[in-house]
C-alpha cells in the first residue's frame, strides 16, 4: 500500500506538471483539478490525523477512493476524467516508487459521453447556413453567423478553436488558418479558394462593426454587434437557438444535434466523398487525422459514422471489387 505525506504529494503534483508542460501541454484544466484534489487530500488528512491521534501518513489507495466517491452533482464522464488524470500521475509516481499504488481503469466505468453524434445531411447544412444568413439578433449579426457556421463546415475546426481565431491567424493570399495551442499543440489549416471569398467579403462587413463600436475588438476574427469579442458560451447558445429554430432540434432539452456536431458532418462528408471517387480511403485517413488536429487515426474514427449514404457507397464498391475478381478467376 503506497502511503503519502501532503508534502511528498504536492512535490509530486509540480513535478507531474512541470513534466507535462515540457512536452509542449498547457495543462490548464488539468492544474485546477489537481489544486482540488490537494485541497481534499489536506481535509482527508485532517481527518485522518484525528481518528489516529497522530501525523502519519496516509494512503493514496483510499485517498483516490475517497475523492473519486465524494458527493458530488458531477456526472460519470467527469468522474471519468478525474480517474484518468490521477492515473497519469500515480504512474509519474512510479518513476522514482516502483511499487507506487495506482488506480485500476474499472473505477470509473463510464468513460465515454453519453451523446450520440448527429450527422447533418448536405441539405440540412444548406438549411442551416440559409437560416443563418436570415438571422436577426441583438447582438449576433447574420454576416457573422454565417461565417462561424462556413468555417466549422468548411475545414472541421473544433467549436472552440473557431470561435477563438484571431485575425493574424487568417492568411487568405496562402489560403491557411494557424489553430493556436489546441490540444496541447499548433497546426496549420488549409482552406479552399470558396471559403477564401467568403471570408472576404465577411472582413469587409467585420471592418464596418468594428468602425461604429466604442470598445472594438480589433484581433478576434469573430465580433458580436458592439465589436466586442465572440463568447464560446454565446456562439454555442446562438447556433442551438438557430437547431431550434430550424426544427432540427427539440425546443427544450440536450436532445438532438449540438453545434459540435458540424464537425462530425465533415469527416463524414469527406470521407463519403473519397468514397464515391473511388479513392482509397485507408491511406487518405492519417491525412484528415492530421488535418482535424488529432494525434493518430484513432482519435479520427470517433467522426467516422455509416450513414446510409456511406453504406450504400461502400456496398458498391465492395460489388464492383468481388465481380472484378470473379472474371479473373
Amino acid at each position: 500500500m503506497s502511503m503519502i505525506t501532503l508534502t511528498g504529494l504536492a512535490r509530486d503534483v509540480e513535478g507531474f506538471l512541470a513534466f507535462k508542460r515540457a512536452l509542449g501541454r498547457p495543462y490548464q484544466r488539468a492544474e485546477l483539478m489537481l489544486r482540488s484534489f490537494q485541497r481534499f487530500a489536506q481535509a482527508y488528512a485532517d481527518k485522518a490525523r484525528k481518528r489516529a491521534g497522530s501525523r502519519a501518513r496516509i494512503s493514496l489507495e483510499g485517498l483516490i477512493k475517497a475523492w473519486l466517491s465524494r458527493p458530488s452533482v458531477r456526472k460519470p464522464v467527469t468522474a471519468g476524467l478525474e480517474l484518468g488524470l490521477l492515473r497519469h500521475l500515480c504512474l509519474y509516481r512510479r518513476r522514482c516508487d516502483r511499487g507506487g499504488f495506482v488506480p485500476e481503469q474499472a473505477w470509473a466505468p463510464q468513460t465515454e459521453s453519453p451523446f450520440a453524434p448527429y450527422v447533418f445531411s448536405h441539405a440540412q447544412i444548406r438549411q442551416i447556413l440559409d437560416a443563418a444568413s436570415r438571422h436577426r439578433g441583438r447582438n449576433i449579426w447574420a454576416g457573422m453567423l454565417r461565417m462561424l457556421l462556413l468555417v466549422l463546415y468548411c475545414t472541421g475546426l473544433r467549436f472552440g478553436e473557431a470561435v477563438r481565431l484571431q485575425m493574424d491567424d487568417v492568411d487568405l493570399e496562402k489560403r491557411v488558418l494557424f489553430i493556436r495551442e489546441s490540444k496541447g499543440k499548433s497546426r496549420l489549416v488549409p482552406f479552399g479558394a470558396d471559403l477564401a471569398g467568403e471570408l472576404r467579403m465577411y472582413l469587409r462587413d467585420r471592418e464596418c462593426i468594428v468602425r461604429a463600436s466604442a470598445e472594438p475588438a480589433l484581433n478576434v476574427l469573430f465580433v458580436r454587434k458592439n465589436g466586442r469579442p465572440l463568447t464560446l458560451q454565446t456562439a454555442s447558445e446562438a447556433v442551438r437557438r438557430l437547431l431550434r429554430r430550424q426544427g432540427l432540434k427539440p425546443k427544450t432539452g440536450r436532445e438532438g444535434p449540438r453545434p459540435y456536431d458540424v464537425r462530425h458532418a465533415f469527416a463524414v462528408h469527406r470521407l463519403t466523398d473519397w468514397n464515391r471517387k473511388g479513392l482509397d480511403v485507408h491511406a487518405r485517413l492519417p491525412w484528415l487525422s492530421a488535418y482535424m488536429g488529432h494525434s493518430n487515426v484513432l482519435g479520427t474514427e470517433d467522426y467516422l459514422h455509416a450513414t446510409p449514404e456511406l453504406l450504400r457507397l461502400a456496398s458498391r464498391r465492395f460489388e464492383k471489387r468481388f465481380h472484378q475478381r470473379r472474371r479473373k478467376q
